[in-house]
């Protein structure tokens, strides 16, 4: 009997989490149980589902990309959700890193600056997280609006921890993840956290990532 695609995508589903995730020392029950129940081929579109579960960062267009499965647990894991924390999600894309803290018992705010991006979150976070808020905005920025925030993801790579950023974080609990690009190949996972005399920034591991468009530098004028 023929399997269905449903049934296909469920065990790829369950052997991301096995066989990519948990190897990669991420044991937190929440990030598994989350990222083993949301369908992330949902969050791509049709010609990109068969890549939804590659051990791979995806294109999603607009210089962005999907981070690959294991980074994004280790990310999280490291960040520590927990159930009420008031977080920001800086380039949420199409919203999967949302959805997965939101699974996580996080209070979510998702910022997007791309309009088609911010258009498929919208359609897909209104069926699979809708306690996620999502906001559309210039991604610099952050949204002061609501800080402060106890966790910040910058969902992609910088060039440094953006204070503008960063100064949203809870003076007291606030860390903020995201990966810093150090080239075309070279980068790693950081976590900042405030401190009195400004931002501490501790590497996590090593890792590749595009620099989100909003926080690329301006080329430098050549004489």
């Amino acid at each position: 009997m023929a399997r269905s695609a449903a049934d296909v995508l469920t065990d790829a589903r369950k052997r991301m989490v096995d066989s990519q995730i948990r190897p990669n020392r991420v044991s937190d029950p929440r990030i598994l149980a989350a990222m083993r129940h949301l369908p992330r081929e949902r969050f791509l579109a049709t010609s990109l589902e068969a890549l939804a579960y590659a051990d791979q960062t995806v294109k999603l267009g607009f210089g962005r990309v999907l981070l690959q499965p294991m980074v994004l647990a280790r990310l999280l894991q490291a960040a520590e959700p927990s159930p009420g924390d008031k977080v920001l999600v800086v380039g949420a894309g199409t919203g999967y890193s949302a959805a997965v803290l939101a699974e996580c018992g996080c209070a979510v705010t998702a910022l997007e600056d791309s309009a088609a991006l911010y258009a498929r979150a919208k359609s897909v976070l209104a069926e699979l997280a809708p306690s996620v808020a999502l906001i559309s905005g210039p991604l610099p920025a952050g949204w002061p609006q609501d800080a402060p925030y106890d966790l910040i993801l910058i969902d992609g790579a910088v060039p440094a921890v953006p204070a503008t950023v960063a100064n949203q974080l809870n003076r007291d609990s606030g860390r903020l993840v995201t990966i810093i690009s150090e080239g075309a190949h070279a980068g790693h996972a950081v976590q900042a956290e405030p401190t009195s005399a400004g931002v501490s920034v501790r590497p996590l591991f090593d890792c590749l990532c595009p620099v989100v468009p909003g926080f690329a530098p301006a080329p430098a004028f050549e004489f």
